[in-house]
């Protein structure tokens, strides 16, 4: 005796299995943004500085040759653990320091080395993106970048 897949049987199956998947898609996306909120993000330090230096970032497209988080380009290293690669969890003053000598220094001038253009940022701004960098340190990223040497 064979068996065939009527046709009301294969629209209930291609329903059927549409609103499953659409309900796990929906309960994944929830489950995401209920993480980003409540366990990712350091809402207790997000201040008035972190978003000037966010805007700084933004102005100056900083994403354009950095990645942050793995977000942007890859033709600059990534700034999402810069503040930990320069010891600023350790050494707060000599990484704000590090930052804005790094800044004041480009292009550096160095043959063979991509350049990074000089931004002319006043102090407030170099302070304002290194309280940018330093909260984007503290997100918990699940281990990324997975190189810690950017």
């Amino acid at each position: 005796m064979t068996e065939r897949l009527t046709t009301s049987a294969a629209r209930n199956v291609f329903y059927g299995g549409s609103a499953f998947f659409f309900a796990i898609f929906v309960g994944l996306t929830a489950h995401s943004h209920w993480y980003m909120v409540t366990t990712s993000t350091d809402k207790a330090t997000l201040s008035a500085s972190v978003a000037r230096g966010k805007h700084v970032w933004e102005k100056n497209a900083c994403i354009n040759c950095h990645t942050l988080l793995g977000e942007g380009a890859y033709f600059a290293p990534e700034l999402g653990n810069v503040w930990v690669r320069w010891g600023g969890d350790k050494d707060r003053d000599g990484a704000r320091e590090m930052l804005k000598a790094w800044m004041a220094s480009q292009p550096s001038g160095v043959e063979g080395r991509r350049q990074m253009p000089q931004f002319h940022l006043t102090d407030q701004e170099v302070g304002d993106l290194a309280d940018f960098l330093e909260w984007a340190s503290r997100i918990k990223t699940q281990n990324w970048p997975p190189n810690t040497a950017g």
